[in-house]
């Protein structure tokens, strides 16, 4: 009887201790993002190991790529992907046209035009003959996808001018990089340059610019956010605020003066391009504008939004706030010191 007494005593105690040694394991969080250097994911869990805190231990990361933010809608909509990086366009069209009501802002991913840095330009050629954007009519337009940030802006622009597109003007989809190749060619008449090719010495010697972002929606603008749906953020919260974290540890660390030769190296491997394409720019004022808290501003998400309905881009105003679900982010921030 004791020997048996003593072995039920001895399975009570073990049955308690298991649940505690058992360690869950780590959330899958998918994240997509669509070009290198603007959209910086890909480059920042490649930091040194030190830096994050959270990473495949709480959490694990897919990072699946995408032509324009544009595209990233349906992928939420069938679970595919759990967070996206989007403009104002494409998640307006999520909420209008998908139905998805559960989508939620959740961190800022990049700025145009704030304080002094970098606002995107729109560039012709330079011996060509578009002086003017109402030029542009019969012309051919370069975008990064239609309903991308870009493409907004370019839209906005035009049809200020009268423009529309299909009966004045033809919308292209390319790949940014490819852009500059392109109008050489004479194949696009009017392309968005960004950080990567803005820079470029041929870029910078045969176009001129002919408006701006922030000539299209009046001032700075919120480029793009991460979203994703309530669903997943309130089932997994904890491993997103782990994510988060070390989000804007790896952002501050890249951000750090004295780590940017490192953080340069970082974008180089991953782009396979030559350092020299980005020391002089990325990472500083000269780049567009990532908040080292991850903070967006919700009023300029807005703004975009009221400019799209504006011009009829979208079925009706859209209230941002309504889907603004920054807790997360602020709790991510106030981790670190």
């Amino acid at each position: 009887m004791r020997t048996k007494n003593f072995l039920l005593s001895l399975a009570a105690a073990c049955a308690l201790l298991v649940p505690s040694q058992v360690k869950a394991d780590p959330v899958s969080i998918r994240v997509a993002w669509t070009v290198v250097p603007f959209e910086v994911v890909p480059v920042l869990f490649t930091v040194p190991d030190d830096v994050l805190k959270h990473y495949n231990k709480t959490y694990k990361l897919e990072l699946p790529h995408f032509q324009s933010s544009s595209s990233m809608f349906t992928s939420l909509a069938s679970g595919e992907i759990d967070l996206a990086s989007m403009s104002a366009f494409s998640f307006s069209a999520a909420i209008q046209k998908a139905g998805m009501k559960d989508m939620r802002i959740t961190a800022d991913e990049y700025e145009d035009g704030v304080d002094g840095y970098l606002t995107g330009e729109f560039v012709v050629l330079k011996d060509g003959p578009i002086k003017e954007v109402k030029d542009l009519k019969g012309k051919i337009i370069a975008s990064f996808g239609l309903g991308s940030s870009g493409d907004m802006a370019a839209r906005v622009m035009l049809r200020r001018s009268g423009l529309e597109d299909k009966r004045d003007y033809t919308v292209i989809e390319a790949n940014g990089n490819n852009m500059p190749a392109m109008i050489f060619d004479h194949k696009v008449d009017l392309i968005n340059t960004t950080g990567f090719t803005a820079r470029d010495p041929e870029v910078v010697e045969k176009t001129r610019k002919l408006f701006t972002r922030h000539d299209a929606f009046n001032g700075p603008s919120q480029e793009t956010i991460f979203a994703g749906r309530e669903g997943f953020l309130t089932k997994n919260r904890a491993a997103v605020v782990d994510y988060m974290e070390d989000y804007l540890r790896a952002l501050n660390w890249c951000l750090d003066p004295k780590n940017h030769d490192a953080a340069i190296q970082l974008v180089a491997a991953f782009t396979k391009a030559p350092a020299s394409r980005f020391d002089k720019w990325m990472f500083t004022k000269q780049d567009v504008y990532r908040d080292p808290k991850g903070m967006p501003k919700i009023e300029f998400f807005q703004r975009a939004i009221d400019v799209e309905a504006e011009f009829g881009l979208i079925k009706e105003p859209l209230d941002v706030k309504k889907y603004a679900e920054l807790s997360l982010i602020k709790e991510a921030a106030a981790r670190i010191k």
